[in-house]
């Protein structure tokens, strides 16, 4: 009856159109008001301790990162860099938005604003050079799920505190998962386009594609700070985040010059405004997460999925097309704040390693982005480069089917995570 009345509640706010936040504060008073113990102060001091953590301040420094790196000039310059290198193969533009992507991955963490600085960037590139604008914007759009997979990552962050997983872990096993699925990607466009008789722009003379590598090797050089300095416990996971945007800052305003004092507040004002969006999901979130364990639902799931527990490989399949479901209906930070309560005891009755659950956990929700009618990146996209959402979906399809189909590739060999994750760390 307990798991009834959440899922009703939840879905019923949903249904009338509540927002996401507000919808979990109503399931919260439901739960509340089933278990008897309804107290106002109860719910205020959870709503307080949900985003009262410190893990939590990567979240609004990785956002500022992103929107410097937008506004500052260091996308762009990490968009010369790939266009110089791989932009001459046929199929080219294509290939220069996987590396592209895999690059401002390894700055922002952020689905949205690597997408918004894709298209901006170069969809109009490949709409002029012959590309169909729908299968273009579709490979953007795919393009953006790698964003919370590469670190840093914004989900991974909201995960490892939801779950008491280690961030950095997580962080360092995503980095060859996210390469896997930009090499599915780039095997997908290039058997799309293998009949285009479009001809690529010249190969870049290896002086160009040098001068192209060092007005971009400040950008370059973030990642490999984070990720050195993650790996060597130089910095935790959020002052990561806090040395992500003072670099950020200084190369786009010192070294590139391209960012301005009018800029910066509206970079401010941005990154506040999204950060506000996501902490008090994080914060509304808490709030039911604690009435669910209250209410002990964790092990009635746990009974419901009894007879999956002795099969790992199957429990996983389950929990994969159980979050696919429900990506089509909610975006990646609600859904993590939710399940991951409900789901982790389940996963440590399994045996299942949390770090690989973790990272396909993310991974089925960052494809959840670009998943119909709600998928988060498919909107940004249609919005940035002015299309209609029908064109886009219809584009991103044949994306998405091989990110999922890499993604159960890695649930049936969790070695092609795990292996290399320990690698790394």
């Amino acid at each position: 009856m307990t798991i009834t009345v959440f899922l009703g509640s939840l879905l019923a706010a949903m249904a009338l159109g509540i927002p996401i936040a507000f919808s979990l504060l109503l399931c919260g008073v439901a739960l509340m008001w089933h278990m008897d113990m309804f107290d106002a102060q109860i719910l205020a001091q959870n709503l307080i301790e949900g985003s009262n953590s410190f893990p939590l301040l990567a979240v609004p420094f990785f956002m500022l990162a992103g929107e410097i790196m937008n506004t500052g000039g260091l996308s762009r310059r990490i968009v010369d860099f790939a266009m110089a290198l791989v932009g001459h193969i046929r199929g080219g533009l294509g290939y220069v938005t996987i590396v592209a992507a895999c690059l401002l991955s390894a700055l922002s963490g952020s689905a949205v604003a690597d997408a918004a600085a894709l298209t901006a960037l170069l969809l109009p590139m490949m709409v002029k050079a012959g590309h169909d604008k729908a299968r273009s914007g579709g490979l953007i759009a795919a393009c953006g799920v790698i964003g919370p997979i590469i670190p840093p990552s914004i989900g991974f962050v909201i995960f490892g505190v939801a779950a008491n997983v280690s961030i950095s872990k997580l962080f360092l096993a995503g980095i060859f998962p996210g390469i896997v699925l930009s090499a599915g990607l780039w095997i997908t466009w290039g058997w799309l386009t293998r009949k285009e008789q479009l001809t690529p722009p010249p190969r870049q003379p290896l002086s160009e594609i040098m001068a192209s590598l060092r007005r971009a090797t400040w950008a370059l050089m973030l990642p490999v700070i984070i990720l050195v300095g993650l790996r060597m416990g130089v910095f935790t996971p959020t002052e990561a985040a806090v040395v992500a945007a003072v670099y950020a800052l200084f190369v786009a305003a010192v070294v590139y010059k391209e960012l301005n004092f009018k800029q910066l507040v509206e970079v401010f004002q941005a990154a506040a405004k999204t950060t506000a969006v996501v902490m008090f999901l994080v914060a509304a979130a808490m709030v039911s997460a604690w009435l669910i364990t209250v209410a002990n639902l964790p092990q009635q799931v746990i009974a419901l999925l009894e007879p999956l527990l002795g099969s790992p490989t199957l429990l996983m399949f389950a929990i994969m097309i159980l979050c696919m479901i429900v990506g089509t209906a909610m975006d990646m930070t609600p859904t993590i704040l939710i399940l991951t309560p409900v789901l982790m005891p389940l996963v440590s009755a399994a045996g299942i390693d949390p770090v690989y659950f973790g990272v396909m956990f993310i991974i089925n929700n960052s494809i959840g982005l670009v998943t119909p009618p709600v998928g988060t990146v498919l909107n940004v996209v249609a919005g940035v480069g002015r299309m209609r959402m029908d064109d886009v979906t219809r584009g991103v399809m044949p994306f998405m089917a091989v990110q999922f189909a890499v993604m159960f590739l890695m649930v049936l060999f969790p070695q092609i995570v795990m292996v290399p994750a320990r690698w790394f760390y």
